[in-house]
């Protein structure tokens, strides 16, 4: 996951994202909430109930195995392994008993055939038993040592066991060096034999921290944004892939790799990643991308609903955690033309604290496992465990997308009412993607309109086709019904948006002929002036103002840990600023003046504007906000010009980028 800094010594901060922040935020310093009418209604569906952890155990979850006898195992960040019993039970009161500790950052645990339990250290896969049935742990072998050189991102996540019976692991990129990869095969999938040997299997891996193998025997696997990675993702991994980070290529060209790809071969240019793999054979393109700061800012556990409906509807699917946002997504996947894709939804939100893990339980009980040490996330607490569970209630919701030859389809899990289903103007549909380049993640980009030309609504009411024009290979595609309502009280969708990554566009029947001027229609538009000079964007100097610097330069920088690297500029009412912020991060960032005391509400607007923010500047339409910058990209800058409130008071700053303007702000005090 992007920095998620595990450690024996528990002064040290963690992070669970790519930058680091302060120990223990306050509840005030949190990415913004979800609606809390939206969590009801999810709760009505999906009951979350939290399951108490004692005041002397510090449960930062990292791993989670569900044993027969409704009893859990967990891993923690902390290097111990708790037994839980009562975890299950209606208004638990569980038993902790603690069965090892002293370990180096576990990241997962499951049962070792042989005896005992498999747990993936930073350094190395282990075996851990109980030989003499005390209770506690007193084997500790080393199945197999992991490449390791020392930076603190160096993580491995797993292991999970495959249908051959040996176990994969995936190995984090290092930041923080002159290499993401200073030893072998970090940013890799590896496979290693029960006996100790390794194999890599796959390059391009950044932050993987969930990965999963299906009932099918097919690998996916979880990535967070950051450099070369537009947005969250999943992805589908054979041997031999790159996945897109080329960190990991230094090491292919070791004996025993099925990567044939030189870091030489990676370029970046910005364009979508499909395009660049129509070029560059042997980059593997998601199979789902996860918007970013929609379904999630820190992709997390992944795992399969096997329970054949016993948790809800939605059986087959994958669930997918995210730890900065402590909430669940859905994924559906098909196989088009040999090649996996599928949508994301939105499922479960409300959570107390950033989700690592997932794993089913008995009698279809869901258990998260959480930690927000060192980043922070939307739930308020730092550790925790939690279940979920079916209500039996059915809700209304868009059960899955599928891709038609001119279109989706929808299906539904309660029959809709014909009348707003057969109407196009309850739908929309629109294509996007990200660029593919080394800056930290990506704003999106070639965004169009894709029109609803017919809908065609089943008898049993339970799915809609949609035909619509301007469908393009490699995009991914925003399916809005949120005009549809269902037949039994006309009740809207509980999640009415999906994200469906259309790799390949299906062969078959059309419900609507070939637009003659369809290739006109479909052309992108420029992209909107996000730079363009305006009132609250005035990135020119006065013509009124005798010289260019005004009465005052200002020189705002950032520092890591989202932060300014001022909190407090003091002027004068009236003062003629000249304000030069310059981004020396490696994620976007822009400089918002608001009025006083709004500038978390401005933050929050910016999380509303959703696709649309980038050509914003993610900035919203709101007379709280004064002056602002553009949204500057990594070692760029952006200079405005504007004369200081006459009003003395304290002016909120903030960088209004998804998430950011919690932790991300200051104050421009004028006094009198």
């Amino acid at each position: 996951m992007k920095r998620l800094l595990l450690s024996l010594l528990a002064s040290v901060p963690l992070a669970c994202v790519t930058h680091a922040q302060t120990d223990n935020p306050s509840s005030a310093e949190r990415f913004a909430p979800p609606s809390g009418d939206l969590v009801a209604r999810e709760n009505g569906y999906w009951k979350r109930t939290p399951i108490p952890v004692p005041d002397d155990i510090v449960l930062e979850v990292s791993g989670i195995l569900a044993l027969p006898g409704r009893r859990l195992l967990v891993t923690t960040r902390r290097g111990e392994m708790w037994f839980i019993d009562g975890a299950y039970d209606e208004n638990p009161h569980p038993k902790y008993t603690l069965f090892a500790s002293g370990l180096h950052e576990p990241l997962g645990v499951i049962t070792a055939p042989p005896g005992g339990y498999y747990v993936a250290q930073r350094q190395e896969l282990t075996r851990i038993a109980d030989t003499d049935g005390d209770g506690r742990a007193d084997l500790f072998e080393t199945v197999c040592k992991l490449p390791i050189s020392g930076p603190y991102h160096e993580y491995a996540f797993g292991p999970i066991m495959g249908p051959n019976g040996n176990l994969r692991v995936t190995l984090n990129v290092a930041f923080g060096g002159a290499t993401q990869a200073p030893g072998p095969w970090r940013g890799w999938m590896v496979e290693i034999t029960p006996d100790g040997q390794m194999t890599p299997i796959a390059a391009g891996l950044r932050s993987p921290c969930g990965f999963t193998v299906s009932s099918k025997g097919d690998w996916f696997f979880a990535e967070n944004q950051g450099e070369w990675v537009g947005s969250g993702r999943v992805t589908h991994v054979e041997p031999g892939d790159f996945t897109g980070h080329p960190a990991g290529l230094a090491w292919s060209k070791l004996p025993g790799s099925l990567v044939k790809l030189r870091p030489e071969d990676i370029q970046s240019t910005g364009e979508p990643m499909h395009e660049v793999a129509k070029r560059v054979p042997g980059i593997k393109t998601p199979a789902v991308w996860f918007p970013h700061t929609i379904l999630g800012i820190s992709n997390s556990g992944l795992i399969e609903d096997l329970t054949a409906g016993k948790f809800g509807p939605f059986a087959g699917q994958f669930y997918v955690g995210d730890q900065g946002q402590s909430k669940v997504m859905r994924m559906s996947l098909e196989k088009i033309k040999g090649v996996w894709q599928g949508a994301a939804y939105s499922f479960r939100e409300g959570f107390e604290c950033g989700i690592i893990r997932l794993t089913m339980g008995e009698d279809a009980t869901m258990f998260t496992g959480e930690t927000a040490r060192g980043w922070g996330s939307v739930g308020p607490k730092q550790q925790g465990l939690e279940r979920l569970v079916w209500t039996g209630q059915m809700p209304f919701e868009l059960k899955e997308v599928k891709a038609e030859a001119d279109g989706f389809l929808l299906t539904f899990t309660q029959p809709v009412d014909p009348k707003t289903a057969a109407n196009p103007a309850s739908y929309t549909v629109a294509g996007f993607t990200y660029r593919y380049h080394s800056t930290y993640g990506s704003a999106p980009i070639n965004r169009i309109g894709c029109p609803v030309r017919k809908v065609v609504v089943a008898p049993d009411g339970l799915s809609v086709r949609l035909a619509s024009v301007c469908l393009r290979e490699g995009y991914i595609h925003e399916v809005k019904a949120a005009g549809v309502r269902s037949a039994k009280g006309g009740e809207a969708l509980l999640h009415a948006t999906a994200y469906y990554t259309l790799n390949k566009i299906p062969d078959g029947d059309r419900i609507i002929p070939i637009e003659a001027n369809e290739a006109e229609l479909c052309i992108v538009p420029v992209p909107p002036a996000a730079n363009l000079v305006t009132a609250k964007h005035p990135a020119k100097v006065p013509s009124d103002w005798s010289n260019q610097d005004g009465d005052l330069t200002v020189l705002l920088g950032t520092q890591p840990g989202l932060k300014f690297d001022q909190t407090l500029i003091t002027v004068k009412p009236g003062t003629r600023v000249r304000l030069v912020f310059r981004n020396a991060d490696d994620m976007l960032h822009n400089f918002v003046l608001c009025a006083p005391g709004k500038g978390q509400a401005v933050g929050a607007a910016a999380l509303t504007l959703g696709m649309d923010g980038a050509a914003k500047n993610y900035v919203p339409d709101t007379a709280d906000v004064l002056y602002h910058t553009a949204l500057t990209q990594p070692e760029t800058s952006d200079t405005i010009y504007f004369t200081t409130p006459t009003t003395p008071g304290d002016y909120d700053y903030i960088c209004s980028f998804p998430g950011h303007s919690v932790l991300m702000k200051g104050v421009l005090r004028v006094q009198p």
